[in-house]
């Protein structure tokens, strides 16, 4: 007898011990059962329900004729054999699969169909087939791996890390996205380094490692996403000068990366949603309170798995910090940009700054070197071919000093001036492939503040958008990005038709609104 058995026969024993006991007379045993049977019981399955006279009667006489094991349920005699359907059909069905072990159960059941006129449920082909071994995994198809638990034995001998969207913040009057990047040390669950940003590109990848190396050293090896910008030239320049292994997860395999996506659910479940719930922040504002419930809850609180505090956890797996010289990585993400050193002013312009160059190199064609993190104070100067020609300094036109006058050197073998209508019509092409049409159309859109505060106004909140949450606001922003423009009409009509007045229903019935318009 099994333990669940063991249950059941208990139970019986219970309810019928004062009649197995001699407690009541044998004469009164028939009056006790017709009682018993009219009294509701919880059974050992979780069910409240009376029991019948006759399922009483019988397990006492089971039990004063086999005792406490006679109590055990009786097996069927053709358990485990198909009572639906018969032997002939369920042993076609498992010679389909095993001379096809992707052949789906939709298929064999048209086979079935064709031959004897008849289908098998899915549950009870595939209990027939596991009982065959006849399913994918028996017949040792499968394409399912074996996993097992990210585990490193010391701190920083591994670290995860990834991007995540993030709460919408105030910015410039205007409601936008954030994402979260992340990194966590898979021995301890320590978060390295944790910052919201308004975008996810190598930059803001750039910014966050630089963070984490400053803080704790670097690591053994680094785990990041397949992404392309996880394959950039100068992450890899700089992992492989701090001798740290880049490792990526497999492509269309998503599953290794649930140590990282794991804390991004923490962080969305206790975190991010009491920032919805609240007033709308900004970046910043956002940012302290993510280092703030970092430090205070997450980092003192026993982790599930490791059974720890990872701030505990991190000290204690701390064996070496490996300390990381900056000007090293830094040097792996410097950008290189071709430039034409101006011929009046002897400069180059980088984003909207001029660097002054040796007046030699008016004309000619550079690669500006620069670290996107830095000052923006000097930049270096390289010819094309990756030789040191100097350095350019910030300056402004206006307050240049004067050139010195150059030596008459005849008629020059190359056209400059055709070199600049070439320069031109290039720099012509560039700025006119970079134009955002979408966007400039867009700015002609009724303004976002005003669609929200007509929403605010509609909800019945005196005071405009304060009225509303960051949850809100972020729900509104995303209907308000939507191609098909919103104006005070279909709001108002929105409003009208929303079940309740809150902004959910408003936006369930604007997404509707616009779904017709198309």
């Amino acid at each position: 007898m099994d333990k669940e058995q063991e249950k059941w026969a208990i139970f019986w024993c219970d309810l019928l011990s004062p009649v197995i006991f001699g407690e009541i007379d044998e004469k009164a045993t028939n009056r006790f059962l017709k009682e018993l049977a009219q009294e509701p019981l919880r059974f050992p399955d979780g069910e409240i329900k009376t029991p019948s006279l006759s399922t009483l009667r019988r397990k006492l006489n089971r039990y004063r004729q086999s005792g406490f094991d006679g109590l055990e349920r009786q097996t069927r005699s053709d358990q485990g054999k198909p009572r639906s359907v018969s032997p002939e059909v369920l042993a076609t069905a498992i010679e389909l699969k095993k001379e096809q072990p992707y052949r789906s159960p939709k298929a064999i059941n048209r086979f079935l169909q064709t031959t004897y006129a008849t289908c098998v449920p899915r549950s009870t082909l595939y209990r027939h087939l596991k009982a065959a071994g006849a399913t994918r995994i028996k017949l040792g198809v499968t394409k399912l791996k074996v996993r097992k638990r990210w585990t490193r034995e010391h701190t920083n001998d591994l670290w995860v890390g990834d991007f995540e969207e993030g709460p919408y913040v105030i910015e410039k009057n205007d409601v936008v996205p954030t994402c979260l990047s992340a990194f966590i040390d898979c021995h301890s669950r320590f978060v390295v380094e944790a910052r919201y940003y308004f975008r996810q590109n190598l930059d803001v990848l750039i910014d966050s490692l630089i963070r984490a190396w400053s803080n704790h050293g670097a690591s053994l090896e680094l785990y990041l996403d397949n992404a392309k910008v996880y394959h950039a030239n100068g992450l890899k320049a700089a992992c492989y000068r701090l001798n740290t292994r880049l490792l990526h997860r497999p492509p269309r395999d998503p599953a290794p990366g649930g140590l990282i996506e794991r804390f991004f659910q923490t962080a969305q479940q206790q975190f991010e949603a009491e920032v919805r719930a609240g007033d709308l922040l900004t970046l910043e504002q956002l940012n302290r309170a993510l280092s703030a419930w970092l430090s205070v809850a997450y980092h003192k609180d026993i982790h599930s798995q490791t059974g720890e505090r990872p701030e505990d956890r991190y000290h204690n797996g701390l064996t070496i910090i490996r300390q990381v010289d900056m000007s090293r990585v830094i040097e792996s993400f410097m950008q290189a940009i071709p430039r034409t050193v101006n011929r009046t002013f002897s400069d180059v312009q980088i984003n909207k700054r001029f660097y002054r160059v040796d007046p030699k190199l008016r004309g000619d064609r550079v690669e500006v070197r620069f670290d996107p993190f830095s000052t923006w104070d000097k930049v270096q100067i390289h010819s094309l071919d990756g030789q040191y020609l100097g350095t350019g300094v910030l300056h402004q036109r206006q307050t240049g000093l004067p050139l010195a006058p150059g030596q008459d050197r005849g008629k020059p073998k190359h056209s400059y001036t055709d070199l600049l209508i070439q320069q031109h019509k290039k720099e012509l092409a560039e700025k006119t492939a970079g134009i955002d049409y979408r966007k400039i159309v867009e700015h002609r859109r009724w303004p976002f503040h005003q669609f929200a505060n007509t929403v605010a106004q509609l909800l019945g909140f005196k005071a405009g958008l304060t009225g509303l949450c960051s949850g809100d606001l972020e729900m509104l922003k995303k209907v308000y990005n939507q191609r098909s423009a919103i104006d005070r009409q279909t709001v108002k009509q929105a409003f009208e038709n929303a079940r309740q007045p809150s902004v959910p229903y408003i936006v369930a019935e604007l997404k509707q609104l616009i779904k017709g318009d198309r």
